[in-house]
């Protein structure tokens, strides 16, 4: 009897690390998490220590091939590899890490964005890269290292991101691919590789970073000491993987025009795959290579989604969390059953969700919220709508970008703790103007890093075929009856926007 064929995904998160495996059909064998610590130096500062890494790493894929059952770790036969987007991994000339590393949330490099936002200027990012600069991203962070820590930068000699620290944690290899390298800051998204005129305008050496192969290929094999580590056979291949919101859009079968991802968490992502490069004018979506080969996507990223509906329940609807408590339900349930008693508009009443400033599709960071309109006959169920509708209209605003760039969004894949709840579900089909559905189950971006691992390995034609054999609908909700009523009350969302941008300085 043959020997059944299986592969591991791994996603490095913030916080965690997620192992799963999957069997040769797609189908979820085991799945497991092993938390590491994140540090805090000074205000706006946010590291991790990637030996932490690899010691969750190594936690979540003993615990996974635990659960699989006996002899899973000889069955495993390709790795694919997830992670957060955009940190700073540096290393010496003896590839031992010189510093923490910066994360995606560590925002000391604005001066450096300000500076660049400037000289190069945006035009020339955008023409470059397709994509304006951030603090999130790794250039400016390294920029940051070479004015601040002049010393530490006169060591290194190579530049990686998490998840590809990790490949070279467990090859030797130094490596990445297109979609976690287009969150740099210095890729040339169009083209596919890194941007020499813009690394050369930036004083960066081409060489500081690593070469590229596609999502799919195994682009380096498992060393035997890591697979020891691991519980894995030695010389096993490694696909090149993705950043996570690429592979979390692997995991939800997002690799075709038409269908968009939204994930409704503390922040709100909008995710649209595209057959052909197209950039935004003014960089208000992020233009970013898909870890589909040849593919690339376009990415509104909504800083406070889920997170405006926290604060308004922990600090305008307390009452919401005595009444959930006495009936022993959620209070976000209080929440959108007081939402739901509204009619659609709130009564004119407008919440604008920018309570940590905004990334798309306004790109700012001093951007910030409030109600307009609020008069005395307002009932709390007018607010708790307004909240979720304004967070809502954040969303379709980006939707709106993809559509007028000739995209088309016929059909929105919900996920995240927005979810979950039909009210909610059915606001979006309303303020998006398009299908909403929702996958049987939600793995999320280690399930795409296994899928990418599989396809490498020749269980699936493409990438393509293998989300079509694996993710699968459980439900659709179209757009109803009170879609006209929200595309008015949307105009003045979008109108009180344009004040609150005027207001903000």
């Amino acid at each position: 009897m043959a020997q059944r064929e299986l592969f591991l995904g791994l996603d490095l998160g913030t916080t965690s690390t997620k192992a799963i495996v999957i069997d040769a059909l797609g189908v979820l064998v085991a799945e497991a998490v092993a938390d590491h610590p994140v540090s805090y130096p000074r205000t706006g500062w946010s590291e991790q220590d990637p030996e932490d890494w690899w010691r969750s790493c190594t936690a979540a894929t003993q615990l996974a091939l635990a659960q699989a059952g006996s002899n899973a770790g000889d069955c495993v036969v390709a790795i694919g590899l997830s992670g957060q987007m955009h940190g700073l991994v540096t290393l010496d000339a003896t590839l031992a890490v010189i510093r923490p590393c910066m994360l995606w949330n560590d925002s000391r490099s604005a001066d450096v964005c300000d500076r660049w936002m400037r000289n190069p200027g945006l035009a020339t990012l955008l023409k470059t890269t397709g994509n304006r600069v951030f603090p999130g991203f790794q250039a400016p962070k390294l920029q940051w290292m070479k004015e601040h820590e002049p010393a530490a930068f006169a060591r290194v000699s190579h530049v990686l991101l998490p998840k590809d620290w990790l490949r070279f944690r467990m090859s030797g290899v130094l490596m990445s691919e297109p979609s976690d390298a287009s969150g740099t800051g210095v890729f040339d998204c169009a083209n596919r590789t890194w941007s020499t005129a813009l690394l050369q305008m930036l004083g960066f050496a081409r060489a500081l970073f690593p070469d590229i192969a596609e999502s799919p290929v195994h682009s380096s094999t498992l060393s035997v000491v890591a697979a020891r580590a691991l519980g894995l056979r030695a010389g096993i291949g490694i696909a090149g993987g993705a950043g996570d919101q690429a592979a979390g859009a692997i995991g939800s079968g997002i690799v075709e025009e038409g269908t968009v991802s939204c994930v409704i968490g503390t922040s709100g992502v909008v995710f649209a795959p595209s057959a052909t490069w197209r950039a935004t004018p003014n960089g208000e979506l992020h233009a970013f290579c898909h870890a589909v080969p040849g593919k690339w996507h376009l990415m509104g990223v909504m800083l406070s989604a889920g997170g405006s509906l926290r604060w308004f329940r922990d600090h305008l609807a307390t009452d919401a969390v005595v009444e959930a408590k006495a009936l022993g339900v959620d209070p976000y349930d209080i929440l959108a059953t007081r939402a739901e008693r509204a009619i659609p508009g709130a009564r004119g009443l407008v919440f604008l969700p920018y309570l940590t400033g905004e990334r798309c599709p306004i790109p700012d960071a001093a951007m910030r919220g409030g109600f307009l309109g609020l008069d005395v006959s307002h009932t709390k169920d007018d607010i708790a709508r307004a909240v979720f509708e304004g967070i809502t209209f954040g969303l379709a605003g980006n939707i709106a970008v993809l559509r007028a760039l000739g995209l088309k969004v016929d059909r929105v894949r919900l996920s995240g703790g927005g979810a979950k709840s039909a009210f909610w579900r059915q606001l979006c089909a309303d303020a998006f103007d398009a299908e909403v559905a929702l996958l049987e189950t939600e793995a999320g971006a280690a399930m795409g890093a296994a899928i990418l691992a599989a396809v490498g390995a020749g269980a699936f034609a493409s990438v393509e075929a293998a989300c079509a054999a694996t993710v699968k609908e459980r439900a659709c909700i179209a757009p109803g009856v009170n879609a006209s009523h929200l595309a008015r009350a949307h105009a003045k969302f979008d109108e009180a926007t344009r004040h609150a941008q005027g207001y903000r300085h």
